[in-house]
């Protein structure tokens, strides 16, 4: 199976945020059952200028620490105290920047991502949660299970527990791009046309 390489993850972020649409994040449970989603919708955050970046301006804290870690590394924050937010850190390590996925489609097992979002198979879903499946960072975290347990997890290994396949990269005319949603406090970062979405 193809993983993409770190080489992927160590170019210019934006770069990476609009290549990652139509590519397959998979997730192995630990009874080894693979869930996969291909990627519909992400944003680019680039701590050296955007104050939008948890890093911005190079802060490390315990929490910023794995946007310093290699490009490919999972990071993995949880926002409000209970929605938690994936993000693959981009650049050369060193460079805080990361690429947060916003939504995505399933693509392997959505009987088993359904259940951990509503706890139903898909069939059984009503219309508002079928338009409301992976549509937003923190669903799409809890329909593949994933927590601030896997933070730092390497995307790149051939054997890991989250990787991202090829995929599928769409026809660049389905490409969207806008601006981010939900940073209202970052000044003229709000307007930087950073989200990417199909």
């Amino acid at each position: 199976m193809d993983i993409l390489t770190t080489d992927f993850y160590r170019r210019d972020t934006l770069t990476v945020a609009r290549d990652l649409l139509g590519r397959e994040i998979v997730r192995v449970l630990p009874d080894g059952t693979r869930l996969g989603c291909r990627i519909t919708e992400t944003e680019a955050y680039i701590g050296r200028l955007d104050k939008a970046c948890h890093a911005y301006g190079y802060k490390r804290t315990p929490r910023t620490e794995t946007l310093f870690a290699p490009p490919g590394t999972a990071y993995i924050y949880l926002i409000y105290g209970m929605y938690h937010c994936l993000n693959f850190v981009t650049e050369a390590e060193g460079e805080p920047a990361a690429v947060l996925i916003r939504g995505a489609v399933p693509a392997a097992n959505g009987d088993i991502i359904a259940k951990n979002r509503f706890g139903c198979k898909m069939e059984e879903m009503s219309s508002y949660q079928r338009k409301n499946f992976l549509n937003g960072p923190g669903k799409l975290c809890r329909g593949l299970a994933l927590t601030r347990a896997e933070n730092g997890l390497d995307l790149t290994g051939p054997a890991g527990r989250l990787y991202v396949c090829p995929g599928a990269p769409p026809d660049p005319g389905h490409i969207h791009v806008g601006k981010r949603i939900g940073i209202d406090y970052a000044e003229e970062a709000v307007h930087f046309p950073w989200r990417f979405y199909l």
